[in-house]
């Protein structure tokens, strides 16, 4: 089994935990003075005041937390945050408003998951061709019929 080895950046911060032996992810808290209201449509980044050293081979991946999207419309503004290996920087998460009101993010909240996945890293080649498939250069709807 692998670690992931957590620091905290500031005594406030809270380590991420697995909420349940078969959670995914873990939890990212709001490293916050005080509570932050997202504008409608508007983008904020969240501290999370913690690093973490992610083992060679994976990636964090920041998700969203699906009551937040659900109920509140407030995501990661990049869809998905990517975080390198050798990343050893405080864990930052962009959030964005998508309804019409806006929503306040209270200090300790919860506010994105990390799921640890792993990753290829393969050489890349520059080719003249690539190796011909039924589909081929078919795109969007080209594999059924809606």
């Amino acid at each position: 089994m692998q670690t992931l080895r957590i620091k905290k950046l500031d005594e406030r911060a809270r380590i991420p935990f697995r909420a349940t032996l078969r959670s995914a992810g873990v939890d990212l808290y709001a490293l916050l003075e005080e509570p932050v209201t997202i504008g409608s449509h508007e983008i904020c980044q969240i501290h999370t005041g913690i690093a973490c050293e992610i083992p060679l081979g994976f990636a964090g991946f920041v998700f969203a937390r699906s009551s937040l999207g659900i109920k509140h419309g407030v995501t990661p503004a990049n869809c998905v945050g990517v975080i390198d290996s050798d990343y050893r920087g405080e864990i930052l998460v962009g959030l964005i408003n998508q309804l019409d009101t806006a929503f306040t993010v209270q200090p300790g909240d919860r506010i994105a998951q990390l799921i640890i996945m792993p990753v290829m890293t393969p050489d890349i080649e520059e080719v003249e061709e690539l190796t011909p498939t039924a589909r081929g250069t078919g795109g969007f709807g080209s594999t059924g019929k809606n």
